[in-house]
């Protein structure tokens, strides 16, 4: 175990830097060897210039794009900071080479229920914000894994201050235990690491698992996680710091404690459900019928059934871990909506269409067997996790904008 302190609070690097800094921080994405050329016009330069920094040229050409320069101007500003001929060409131009794509558009599906959502731009841009949490005293965290920060959130005063960590950190989630410690999983220097708001102090605890990805506190005390590339789960003791990892199946990814306290964890590199015990971490498996079957996330309903997105096949299905029997319904923007994140509230649930432009939030109920949908104001994706707070909002994010929200559910009418 390491201590040292954070950067301290509320320091904000100068956008542009931070823009160039990411550049230099990931050269070995695959996209970034063989860049695809964008086609001719006004602008591309700059493009070239101040957009291929931080993502790789096919980003552009794969997106789902925009009608009008408006449109790509405001995902702009959520980036990095311009001079407004600067961004005014360059909104121009991808409006020009890259229009809106009908096929990316959400079937959006009407109900009985209203919600409201509430977004809130990260001071930090291009830190790709993403998985917030609600910490015991009703704030919002949430992890910018590009720029190695965490940040609070105040939703009463919509105040905002980031915590910078370890530079290699890049923490994929966070999440907060009964004290209000936030920790995070060091995704890029294989660390668990535990960040002390009052005072700055940091912690790490080392892993063998290159990768850790997701955790969650279980009731007896103990933090669980997944390491997807590594193919691991681990359990670390945060009185002790005694930490045991075991080998499991393909891309372990989201993990969930449910009612009797066993662990269960989504696949993302087969057709499997895994569950664990938590005190001899021996590991189970149910097997999804459909071997093209990919699972990012799941939850648990209070009957003890489990809910997961089938993100390959745009279904979302259940598990009766009694019986082992599962059951699927398509989303209703169709197989390629790409379910992501997921969480079930009073058994009724909530996931979204990551696959689509803009973003769709999706609610489900089982009783009904129908569908609701909503496109996310700032939709251009993506909600990669989802939590739920003690008054039952959902609290989602948009990491390509810069952005943290907050979904009320008014209920039925």
């Amino acid at each position: 175990m390491t201590s040292r302190k954070s950067s301290p609070k509320g320091t904000v690097f100068p956008n542009f830097a931070l823009a160039c800094l990411l550049s230099l921080s990931f050269p070995s994405l695959p996209a970034f060897a063989q860049p695809q050329q964008l086609p001719p016009g006004d602008g591309k330069a700059l493009v070239e210039k101040l957009c291929i920094g931080c993502h790789s040229t096919s980003r552009i050409l794969n997106s789902a794009g925009f009608d009008s320069a408006g449109e790509w101007r405001a995902l702009i500003n959520t980036m990095l900071p311009l001079a407004d001929a600067q961004a005014e060409t360059i909104a121009g131009y991808l409006a020009t080479h890259f229009p809106a794509k009908e096929e990316r558009k959400p079937t959006l599906i009407s109900g009985p229920v209203d919600i409201t959502i509430e977004e809130w731009i990260a001071p930090t841009l291009g830190q790709r914000s993403r998985d917030p949490v609600e910490a015991p005293d009703g704030s919002i965290w949430w992890t910018g894994m590009w720029a190695s920060l965490t940040g609070r959130l105040d939703p009463e005063t919509g105040e905002m201050e980031e915590y910078y960590l370890p530079p290699a950190a890049r923490p994929h989630s966070i999440v907060p235990d009964a004290q209000g410690n936030i920790w995070y999983t060091g995704n890029g220097n294989a660390t668990i690491g535990k960040l002390d708001p009052d005072t700055g102090t940091i912690e790490e605890f080392p892993t063998e698992a290159r990768d850790p990805h997701t955790a969650v506190f279980h009731p007896n005390g103990n933090l669980y996680f997944t390491s997807q590339q590594a193919g691991m789960l681990g359990r670390l003791n945060p009185e002790t710091g005694e930490l045991r990892e075991v080998k499991t199946r393909a891309r372990p990814y989201g993990i969930k404690v449910g009612p009797k306290g066993r662990l269960w964890v989504a696949h993302n590199g087969t057709n499997a459900i895994g569950t664990m015990d938590p005190d001899t971490m021996a590991l189970e498996y149910f097997d999804i019928p459909d071997e093209k079957t990919r699972i990012r996330r799941l939850d648990i309903a209070s009957d003890g059934r489990v809910w997961y997105v089938n993100s390959s096949l745009g279904r979302i299905g259940v598990l009766d871990p009694d019986t082992g029997e599962t059951r699927e319904w398509p989303s209703p923007s169709g197989p390629k909506s790409h379910p992501y994140a997921l969480a079930v509230i009073d058994d009724v649930v909530w996931y979204n269409e990551s696959g689509m432009r803009p973003d769709a939030l999706v609610r489900f109920d089982p009783a009904t067997e129908t569908f609701q949908s909503w496109a996310i104001p700032s939709g251009v994706g993506i909600v990669r996790h989802v939590w739920v707070t003690r008054e039952g909002e959902l609290l989602i994010h948009q990491s390509s904008s810069n952005r943290i929200g907050r979904v009320t559910i008014q209920g039925p009418d």
